[in-house]
């Protein structure tokens, strides 16, 4: 497949942060042409003809969510852009805010010219705070220009665009979660229905999108929906930004389209295994995706429809690489810690049950375990699966049976072969992979 930079093509100019480098590239071109050319109906249709599928890690259709939104509504409409990065593994957004953030603030501007939202917020993830600094300068730019504020391009469309830090909250990644968050309240989820499309912040329709959806926007409305759709596969359009590392020569951030051969990804781009070694396992989204074996890495592409057959997901984009010396069971062990630590506490399967499997991976580690725990682990992750409030649930039970049953020899090894505890924390005789 060939390989075109979209969202990647300004980061390595000079100043590629500054408004200068992004007009004398074609930045601000795309709204012009909504402004004076395009219905909001228009933008909406050639968004859905690219199928440009959410980057945050649902992959639901971008213009179909936007078309959502009540064209006639008694009550302002918002759009958030969910920057809050915090999902183990991930780091694609943060090079987009940090090289090119005037192509977030374009395309969050389109989405609020399409659903007639004169507000935006992009939430931006608390640790990030070199980067707010960064988007509230490039905001201001925007706004010397003409792009941001009242009567942009003297079409009468007006928006604002706000900046707003998190507090380091995994669940507020969650976009009820973070609604609330925004809203001033504890980051707890919503129940669903209703969606935010209709009743989002302040009870009012609402589009939220991740930072790489919104900078997908502006290059589809210049150039059609149908030559980013061509980009990648027919259902999975366009290119995309992967964050890859663990056990591989080159981890980084790299752009390719979608339906790339994973393998090949590891291979020609990352320069294959570090230190010559085979490929063990792959976790394919971040954390909350369930785990590939090597065999699966072989037969997948990156695209949602083929990470779906293999029963993971293309999440948000982390590609987690490990070699054949990782221990899968320590791995489990480290995203449950993560998982636990980050629920809400919202509903009790996900606030108990992270917590019963991090003691009994505990006990297993330690050497301590008996040979029916795997077996319970195993049920109790399935047990904590669709019962929860918000996907985290389903996430800490995705990062633990897909594991067992893919990896079942890594965690009997510690029954078989006890470890010795040398410390009150679990002992960690192998490397391990994140």
């Amino acid at each position: 497949m060939e390989k075109v930079r979209v969202l990647s093509a300004r980061f390595d100019l000079p100043d590629s942060h500054t408004i200068e480098v992004y007009l004398r590239t074609g930045g601000y071109q795309a709204l012009r042409k909504a402004l004076t050319e395009m219905t909001p109906e228009a933008v909406i249709e050639e968004v859905k003809r690219s199928a440009l599928r959410g980057r945050g890690g649902a992959g639901f259709s971008t213009g179909m969510k936007w078309s959502f939104v009540p064209r006639e509504a008694d009550k302002p409409k918002y759009v958030i852009a969910n920057a809050d990065e915090s999902e183990p593994g991930t780091c694609k957004d943060r090079v987009l805010m940090e090289k090119d953030p005037h192509a977030v603030i374009e395309g969050i501007l389109l989405a609020a010219y399409a659903v007639d939202a004169h507000l935006a917020f992009i939430y931006i993830r608390g640790e990030y705070w070199y980067l707010k600094e960064r988007l509230e300068r490039a905001i201001e730019e925007a706004r010397e220009r003409g792009f941001v504020g009242a009567n942009i391009l003297g079409s009468g469309f007006a928006c604002e665009i706000i900046v707003h830090p998190g507090a380091g909250a995994y669940i507020c990644g969650e976009e009820t979660a973070l609604m609330e968050s925004l809203e001033g309240k504890r980051g707890y989820p919503r129940i669903k229905p209703p969606f935010p499309a209709v009743v989002g912040l302040y009870g009012c329709p609402t589009v939220i999108n991740n930072v790489e959806t919104l900078a997908s926007v502006p290059p589809i409305i210049l150039r059609g929906g149908d030559w980013f759709r061509q980009l990648g596969t027919e259902k999975s359009g366009g290119t995309r930004l992967f964050a890859v590392s663990g056990h591989v020569a080159r981890p980084g951030v790299y752009e390719l389209p979608m339906g790339y051969p994973m393998k090949r990804m590891i291979e020609e781009e990352c320069g294959g295994i570090r230190g010559g070694k085979r490929l063990k396992a792959v976790i394919p989204g971040g954390s909350s995706a369930p785990i590939l074996t090597a065999e699966e890495v072989e037969q997948c592409t990156l695209d949602f429809e083929s990470l779906a057959a293999l029963k993971s997901m293309l999440g948000s984009g982390a590609i987690i690489v490990m070699d054949e010396d990782t221990d899968i069971a320590q791995v489990v062990y480290r995203i449950t810690k993560f998982y636990e630590h980050e629920s809400c506490g919202w509903c009790v399967p996900c606030r108990e049950g992270t917590r019963w499997m991090r003691k009994l991976l505990e006990r297993l580690l330690r050497g301590e375990g008996r040979p029916r725990d795997i077996d319970l682990l195993y049920e109790l992750a399935r047990n904590i699966f669709g019962t929860t409030h918000c996907p985290l649930g389903d996430a800490a039970a995705w990062a633990v049976y897909p594991a067992i049953e893919k990896f079942r020899a890594d965690f009997e090894a510690y029954v078989r072969a006890p470890v010795v505890s040398v410390s009150a924390e679990v002992s960690t005789p192998r490397r391990l992979a994140v």
